[in-house]
């Protein structure tokens, strides 16, 4: 009997060869990727020429060693400062705190925002085994301390991990002259940043309220 591919398990796949089980194997470790569309991937690379096949490979490899943090902003950069910090364009005194650099792309897309960013790199999760200690809160705090910071945005996520995480940086930041804002409600609660159209982003930056108003909605 003939089991149409669709309702076939990876399991159940014999696969021909353990080089391609091995491909199969490290493609589907990338998030979202299941067995059968890494195995669909792992396909479309072999029947590709060697070049091809080369150039996607030393594009991984590159991109590994070139790409780093910014030394300031913690965004993903190929120089010391990227290119959002370095333009002479953006308001270096409004910084908008994001949980990572997805969230920036985000926000950049909209093309509404003037300011540059912060990259915290994760939020306050005990579950996942990340507390302030493992953020880059300290730095933060750094280019507050410089006296050249007006404003800061807490654009994180409307969920429990992201809204203690904003408090918890509330807290350590309310003792500087400097303003605390929220993005507005615009993105629904329990939402992620990153996952927002790009018209209820730059609506949420551009109606953003103070922080202290936030905290007594919750």
């Amino acid at each position: 009997m003939v089991i149409p591919l669709g309702c076939c398990t990876f399991d159940r796949m014999n696969l021909p060869s353990k080089w391609i089980e091995a491909a199969v194997d490290q493609m589907s470790s990338l998030p979202g990727i299941g067995k059968k569309t890494a195995l669909r991937l792992v396909l479309s690379l072999l029947n590709r020429s060697e070049d091809e096949v080369e150039r996607f490979a030393r594009s991984m490899t590159q991109m590994k060693e070139k790409v780093h943090e910014c030394s300031t902003c913690h965004h993903f950069s190929d120089e010391e400062h990227c290119s959002i910090c370095s333009s002479p364009k953006r308001q270096q005194n409004l910084i908008c705190v994001v949980e990572d650099s997805r969230d920036v792309m985000a926000i950049e897309a909209t093309q509404q925002y003037s300011g540059v960013f912060h990259v915290l790199g994760g939020i306050i999760s005990p579950m996942d085994g990340l507390g302030p200690a493992d953020l880059n809160i300290a730095s933060l705090i750094q280019r507050v301390q410089s006296g050249e910071v007006n404003e800061i945005i807490f654009a994180l996520s409307t969920t429990m991990e992201g809204e203690t995480t904003a408090f918890f940086l509330y807290k350590k930041l309310s003792a500087f002259d400097v303003t605390l804002s929220a993005i507005a409600r615009g993105v629904a609660i329990g939402d992620e940043i990153q996952y927002a159209d790009e018209l209820t982003l730059a609506r949420s930056i551009a109606q953003r309220t103070p922080y202290e108003n936030a905290i007594k909605r919750s």
